[in-house]
């Protein structure tokens, strides 16, 4: 049984011009439990938008998503939030760490949407990203490997069945890149969660056997304004 389900997934925006302007449209798409997915794709290519789509965050203008037996457009808005605090991890570029909490305060804090905090699971977490004497540090006295991890932690909470990351390695240094994806590798694979990772760094992209072609997934025009 597939985790991850997609048909006729459409997506579109208002462009300046008031025009409507297509951004996703995926014909089909799907994941096995504990899978790992590579997606290539250039900046403006709709990958952002596609993984927001999956996460709940954005509702699509057609077509069908279903994680884990549950059809995200049958969902409220709160119905998907509540589906993306139990079920998904997401590993955004930018790291998205609140900068006036501690280290663990943010891991704690996305424990608070999903089945509540556990200071112990955070903890360990925070342990095995190498994270250990850093549990009360604000991120702003984090580097950005650092920050990272912090946001890999993070993402693994909740026990998700799906790991979503976004150019997880883009504000990273070589080292820490390679240190990121390693990290994001292992700890999806102990935790049993698939994950789904974009990227156009063709080093990233060779640490994963199963790489797709976002541009030949996706129909909508290969050059978008919104990504």
């Amino acid at each position: 049984m597939a985790l991850l389900e997609i048909s006729k997934l459409t997506r579109t925006y208002a462009g300046p011009d008031g025009v409507m302007k297509p951004v996703v449209n995926v014909d089909s798409f799907a994941m096995a439990p504990g899978e790992a997915v590579a997606l290539r794709g250039e900046s403006g290519s709709g990958k952002t938008t596609f993984l927001n789509l999956i996460a709940g965050i954005l509702r699509a203008d057609s077509g069908a998503i279903c994680l884990d037996g549950a059809a995200m457009s049958e969902l409220s808005e709160a119905g998907r939030d509540g589906l993306r605090a139990s079920k998904i991890g997401y590993i955004f570029q930018t790291f998205n760490l609140l900068q006036g909490f501690t280290c663990l305060e943010n891991v704690l804090l996305g424990m608070k949407f999903g089945p509540g905090g556990d200071r112990e699971r955070a903890e360990e977490l925070l342990r095995r990203v190498g994270l250990a004497d850093r549990l009360n540090y604000y991120p702003r006295q984090l580097s950005s490997g650092q920050q990272q991890r912090v946001a890999v932690a993070r993402a693994l909470a909740n026990h998700p069945k799906l790991v979503l990351a976004d150019e997880p390695t883009g504000n990273l240094d070589r080292r820490n890149s390679i240190e990121a994806l390693k990290l994001i590798r292992e700890t999806c694979r102990e935790n049993g969660a698939a994950l789904l990772l974009v990227s156009h760094d063709r080093e990233v992209l060779g640490a994963f056997e199963n790489v797709q072609d976002f541009h030949t997934l996706n129909r909508a025009a290969q050059k978008l304004e919104f990504a």
